[in-house]
């Protein structure tokens, strides 16, 4: 599903961010990139959605290669992809339909379809009853379930995470991570970002440990 050969990624001459990559994640697998700040989490999922280009090596995703592809085809590749970003990255002027229907929208569905879809995934993370309210009217765990809700509409081949939970309290991580393993269930591929070694204890899955930008270990629960 996911092939990362030799991938390095610089920003400065001297400096980084990813140093000789090489990982491969089955189809419907679930994996933690996990590491210290500054360890290159972050960069490498950015290199994995197409935001960046590596300097070096290849990325496939379904077989597509990624590091080959141009600008112009990137987006459709996105469409694929289910993507849970730190921020949120919601659009504050629109209701919280709207914002989980736009992925749907950008693929051209129609309406009848989208408020069908858009209503059930609203329902699956517990949040229908407030689909005409603009994300600053809620909470932070709630602003990320419709960020999750947005990401998973589309029914991705890939869901990508990134510290979905940082900023979370405990309770509400809980329910956060039900969700991803209710995507996963259901066959998504899922890539979680995340320093929390006790969300990793608590729902074991594969573990990629990176370092100074390099994988330092890689290991089943």
């Amino acid at each position: 599903m996911i092939q990362i050969f030799n991938v390095c990624k610089s920003y400065q001459k001297d400096s980084s961010a990813l140093e000789d990559i090489n990982i491969k994640v089955g189809k419907g697998e679930f994996l933690y990139i996990t590491g210290p700040s500054g360890a290159g989490k972050s960069t490498l999922l950015k290199l994995l959605y197409g935001a960046e280009k590596p300097s070096r090596g290849q990325i496939l995703i379904n077989g597509q290669n990624l590091t080959r592809m141009g600008l112009g085809k990137i987006p459709y590749m996105r469409r694929r992809l289910g993507i849970v970003f730190q921020d949120f990255k919601l659009l504050n002027t629109r209701t919280i339909f709207e914002n989980v229907a736009f992925p749907l929208e950008v693929q051209g569905k129609k309406r009848f379809e989208v408020g069908k879809k858009v209503y059930q995934v609203l329902k699956h993370v517990g949040l229908e009853h407030k689909l005409q309210r603009r994300p600053l009217e809620l909470s932070g765990g709630e602003q990320q379930r419709v960020a999750i809700a947005r990401a998973l509409v589309i029914d991705p081949l890939v869901l990508i995470a990134d510290e979905p939970t940082g900023n979370l309290d405990p309770e509400v991580t809980l329910d956060i991570m039900e969700l991803f393993k209710s995507a996963n269930a259901r066959g998504s591929t899922v890539l979680l970002a995340t320093h929390d070694r006790e969300m990793i204890r608590q729902f074991p899955r594969r573990v990629i440990y990176l370092d100074k930008g390099r994988v330092v270990d890689d290991r089943l629960p």
